[in-house]
């Protein structure tokens, strides 16, 4: 059972069934979903939610608005309406919702599922306490936290250096190709032993924010941007040990080969 099933949620849905899993997508749009799902069409945020029988269970949903309302509505209301019409139908067997890593807020250094969190900014509060939520009605279920998605051609990150207008701001970035992060997600619904509680779903990497800007010029084969001095990094390095170690594996380990895959 997929609540909320865009770009991310059929990746992880086609996997599901390739694997030989029934796979339902709950959207407003059901006309939207590949062949082979099953499409329930509802409005998790408003209240008129039929009973949702899972046995796994994928939360990922995102916001029509990307200001507050926006976020209360996706990240606590819908989520509540999903979780509620899941659980009137019984108890799913493993469950993940997907968070950000946003929810760190303005922290900086090596940071990981043991770091504390208390963010300042309302959208991250949001988020966690999205993730509280979904803990308080599934005390065995999975928060992953998503660090910066990317995989899609012709990023705005891709546009600006193409257009030579990508100054780099000197800080550590984080990120995970969409593929890798709906690989985790599958890894964690199935893999044998169960899950933790939490887990930071990043790649292997962070990785300078100009490191990333000249490789990508490189293999458009444009000049490189101007680099705008020595700039000491800042900002957080984020670590996935912990997921690592479940076994999953990531076709695109760093920035490197995810971009070069992506542009060639």
């Amino acid at each position: 059972m997929l609540l909320g099933c865009g770009d991310l949620g059929i990746r992880v849905g086609t996997a599901l069934l390739g694997a030989g899993h029934e796979v339902t997508g709950v959207r407003r749009n059901v006309a939207a979903l590949p062949a082979g799902f099953a499409g329930v069409s509802a409005d998790l945020a408003s209240g008129e939610v039929p009973d949702l029988p899972a046995d796994l269970l994928v939360v990922s949903l995102t916001p029509d608005r990307r200001d507050e309302g926006g976020y209360r509505r996706a990240y606590l209301d819908a989520v509540r309406g999903g979780l509620d019409a899941v659980l009137r139908a019984g108890t799913p067997r493993r469950a993940v919702l997907v968070s950000s890593t946003s929810v760190y807020g303005d922290l900086a250094g090596d940071l990981d599922e043991t770091t504390s969190v208390a963010p300042q900014a309302d959208r991250p509060k949001i988020l966690l306490e999205s993730e509280a939520l979904f803990h308080a009605a599934l005390p065995h279920g999975t928060v992953l936290r998503l660090s910066g998605l990317y995989g899609r051609p012709g990023s705005r990150l891709v546009q600006r250096v193409q257009a030579g207008d990508n100054p780099d701001p000197g800080r550590w970035t984080n990120r995970i190709h969409r593929e890798d992060a709906a690989t985790a997600i599958t890894h964690l619904l199935t893999m044998a032993a169960d899950p933790a509680d939490l887990y930071v779903g990043t790649d292997d990497e962070p990785a300078l924010a100009g490191d990333v800007r000249d490789l990508v010029a490189d293999e458009l084969g444009v000049p490189r941007p101007e680099p705008t001095g020595m700039l000491e990094p800042t900002g957080r390095r984020l670590l996935n040990a912990r997921l690592r170690a479940t076994g999953v594996e990531l076709r695109y380990p760093t920035y490197r080969e995810g971009y070069r895959a992506i542009l060639r």
